[in-house]
């Protein structure tokens, strides 16, 4: 298992780091924008590239290029709802996301306003789709930077933190113990499950919140004397001049 892991390091490792950095940006870029995250593993990316990490400049230029990497991504996708959000979604790709994603995504905006930016940053799909809803719904650019600056922050740390420090305890393991490589995959593996952990959680949460929500709606105009009043009205002062 060591001589398998070095030679994976070995070749992240034998990439330029400006080139490493530049194609982190590039992953995440892509990773968090419209439509073109759902197939981009911007995660896998970024964890692969960042086990070349062997000291602190490169790690916080790699932070840096994901954190600009998804604000860049995010605000294009803020940018294409404000400019042409009813045109995507009745876009054949748009009808191919689902109506109920879009729903989701508008009804997590109209709920939870700024903190659903940030939520959205660790929900799968929607962390791609709030920026286009939040700038459908007239969001202000500068709140949503506000919201989405601080989740940018915290999700890449934590992907470059977890595969670096990894890579480094490999390396300083791998000469004195025969089985480092596999602490070396074990940290990675129970990085990505607390990570899975953490967005289960949060997805439970807002599927609930967003469920109730959608049904207090649903109730609420199905009842008696709403939804109608005007009419009702007009209908009963017709009636009422007639007699």
């Amino acid at each position: 298992m060591n001589e398998l892991i070095e030679t994976a390091l070995e070749y992240i490792e034998s990439v330029p780091p400006v080139w490493r950095i530049v194609l982190v940006g590039v992953a995440i870029l892509l990773e968090t924008s419209v439509l073109i995250g759902l197939i981009v593993p911007g995660e896998t990316v970024l964890l692969a590239l960042s086990t070349g990490i062997d000291a602190p400049l490169p790690w916080v230029l790699t932070i840096a290029a994901s954190i600009i990497g998804a604000l860049l991504g995010e605000s294009f996708g803020f940018w294409l709802g404000r400019t042409f959000g009813p045109r995507i979604r009745a876009s054949r790709v748009g009808r191919w996301l689902g109506d109920d994603r879009w729903q989701r995504a508008e009804l997590l905006i109209q709920r939870r306003g700024g903190p659903a930016v940030l939520i959205s940053r660790f929900l799968p799909v929607l962390h791609s789709l709030v920026p286009l809803t939040a700038g459908m719904g007239g969001m202000r650019y500068r709140r949503f930077l506000a919201w989405t600056i601080p989740a940018c922050v915290i999700w890449s740390t934590a992907y470059v933190s977890a595969a670096a420090g990894a890579s480094a305890g490999f390396r300083e393991l791998s000469s004195s113990l025969h089985w480092a490589g596999y602490l070396f995959v074990g940290v990675i593996v129970v990085f990505l499950v607390i990570m899975w952990l953490v967005k289960r959680s949060i997805g439970k949460v807002m599927n609930r919140d967003l469920d109730e929500a959608a049904a207090r709606a649903a109730d609420e105009q199905g009842k008696p004397g709403t939804g109608n009043t005007d009419a009702d009205n007009s209908d009963a002062e017709t009636a009422g001049v007639r007699g």
